[in-house]
């Protein structure tokens, strides 16, 4: 699995540092607040306008990539996230540095809508293989993001996005050089596609469950630095070890979840496990311990959830895989972008309050998803329990959207 050519290496590269671009801002939310004056309902603006771009983008990528090719997506997504993060670095005022997250995001969709079904169609082994690639690329994007980011954020502020400018650059190059052009273009996507998909009604309640959920994933992500009031680098470490668990969870624990007690009834205990991390926290926001052993934790419960609810996107509904995937991704991200504003906003008034809301989505995210129980349920009596590798390019690509 390890031997593999030089374009599945360069596109896991690029993999890692798309992914970077989650977690990478948190520890530099507060520095970024107190140098230039700004709320914490502005600064999470970062990530809003983050995840709305990312989230309407999901809509046209399978339209862009199955028109220009897979190689161009790529190129174009790479190239459109150095623009962004290094004019972000640049920027000097809140107004701006949100404008170009925005731009960040539009390249992001573009890139990890295609990355890896690219990785699958160049690996050597099974497609399983190159899936487990992927999942590893992205686990240490996920954990290295806080890291790295607290690490150039102890510096300056503006260390981090200049650093995710030069890491594409060089993934850009590298892309270019070590991979080829598709013989074909795919069969073209109707940009309609994904909006048309949501008329299911087991993929819209997954997809409104994924919704309430990132209240609470993104209430965690974007408001917690604030009340934790560390230096870059302490908090870099402390979402550092919430990656590292998510991305452990997410390969090693969800699939035994799976095989042992079910799909459904594993995004349960998995919410219904994050909702209580986040209600601890509402009334021990004050202590600094509960807050970042509460952070850590969540990761495991995140991790979980991620990878059963991505597998149920991909065989809930009789659409097509990829184009659902994009129909669940832009429902989900709009919840995402709405949270960190939502919880910046909430915290002027009260520490306490965004952690209640965000577990209150969370327990209604269970709610709306047991409305779908049976849709959900038929995915465990599947050859494999669900858990069966993937076969073709196009589920790939869903697993893609799916997980971003």
């Amino acid at each position: 699995m390890w031997r593999q050519p030089k374009t599945v290496w360069s596109v896991a590269f690029a993999c890692v540092v798309a992914f970077m671009g989650i977690g990478l801002v948190d520890p530099i939310l507060k520095p970024i607040a107190d140098e230039l004056g700004a709320s914490p309902s502005q600064v999470s603006l970062l990530f809003t306008s983050y995840m709305a771009v990312m989230g309407v983008a999901m809509l046209v990528t399978g339209f862009v990539s199955s028109r220009i090719g897979a190689k161009r997506t790529l190129l174009l997504g790479l190239a459109i996230i150095i623009v962004g993060a290094g004019l972000a670095g640049m920027s000097d005022t809140v107004g701006a540095i949100v404008g170009f997250r925005a731009v960040w995001g539009l390249g992001n969709a573009l890139f990890i809508a295609t990355a890896l079904a690219t990785i699958v169609s160049a690996a050597r082994g099974s497609v399983a293989q190159a899936i487990i690639l992927y999942e590893a690329a992205l686990g240490l994007g996920i954990a290295a993001g806080p890291l790295v980011g607290g690490a150039l954020g102890g510096i300056s502020w503006r260390g981090p996005f200049f650093g995710v400018s030069a890491l594409m650059a060089v993934a850009l190059v590298a892309t270019w050089v070590t991979l080829p052009a598709a013989n074909e273009r795919p069969h073209p996507t109707p940009i309609s596609a994904p909006l048309k998909a949501l008329r299911h009604r087991g993929l819209l309640t997954v997809g409104l469950t994924a919704l309430l959920y990132n209240f609470g994933f993104f209430t965690l992500l974007a408001f917690t630095p604030f009340p934790l009031d560390m230096s870059a680098h302490g908090t870099g470490l402390v979402f550092f070890g919430w990656g590292l668990l998510l991305a452990l969870a997410s390969v090693v624990v969800a699939p035994w979840v799976q095989r042992h007690v079910g799909t459904f009834t594993g995004m349960v205990v998995a919410l219904l496990g994050f909702a209580a991390i986040l209600a601890v926290m509402a009334v021990f926001t004050e202590d600094k311990r509960v807050l970042v052993v509460g952070v850590v934790l969540a990761g495991g419960f995140l991790g979980v959830n991620n990878t059963l609810i991505t597998e149920t996107v991909m065989k809930v509904s009789p659409v097509e895989r990829g184009v659902a995937s994009a129909a669940y991704s832009f429902v989900r991200f709009s919840g995402g972008a709405v949270a960190p504003w939502l919880a910046g906003t909430l915290g002027e008034r009260s520490v306490h309050i965004p952690f209640w809301v965000g577990a209150g989505a969370v327990v209604l995210a269970v709610a709306v998803l047991s409305t779908g129980h049976s849709f959900v349920r038929t995915i465990d009596a599947e050859p494999g329990h669900g858990a069966e590798p993937l076969d073709s390019e196009t589920e790939a690509e869903a697993v893609t959207v799916g997980s971003a």
